[in-house]
């Protein structure tokens, strides 16, 4: 009996860690908060479920510099979008067009990067299912 109890447990437990990892865009992002954001890439984490990168980005009023985490689609679809792992790099300076975090926090959900070096623009899947 004991096994079976411990067994439904660690069921629930793996069930519960991929529901916890993925999230609907309505539950995190507010989709009437577009936020525009320019900085230098400085970190990359091409991992599943989502690609997240961050940028410095300095405020124009004050001057102070914050970091942003932002979030783009899956590593498969950005490569069905044209990305690779290669394609934006540590120290890249990037502009994005993204959706705020709910939560008020330094957090986006990216719609579009744009590589200033080469102007070169990129979909970010998002998954907010619109298209700007």
């Amino acid at each position: 009996m004991r096994h079976a109890i411990w067994a439904l447990g660690f069921s629930l437990l793996l069930v519960a860690i991929p529901a916890r990892a993925h999230h609907s865009f309505a539950a995190q992002y507010d989709s009437t908060k577009p936020v525009k954001l320019t900085g230098k890439v400085t970190k990359v984490e091409w991992t599943n479920p989502h690609i997240y990168f961050y940028i410095d980005v300095k405020d124009e009023n004050t001057g102070k510099v914050t970091n942003w985490a932002l979030e783009m689609g899956s590593p498969n679809a950005l490569m069905r979008l044209g990305w690779s792992r290669n394609s934006m790099k540590l120290d890249d300076v990037v502009t994005v067009d993204a959706t705020l975090a709910k939560d008020g926090s330094k957090l986006a959900n990216v719609r579009t990067v744009v590589l200033t070096s080469t102007g070169k623009r990129l979909l970010a899947g998002s998954s907010e299912g619109t298209t700007p």
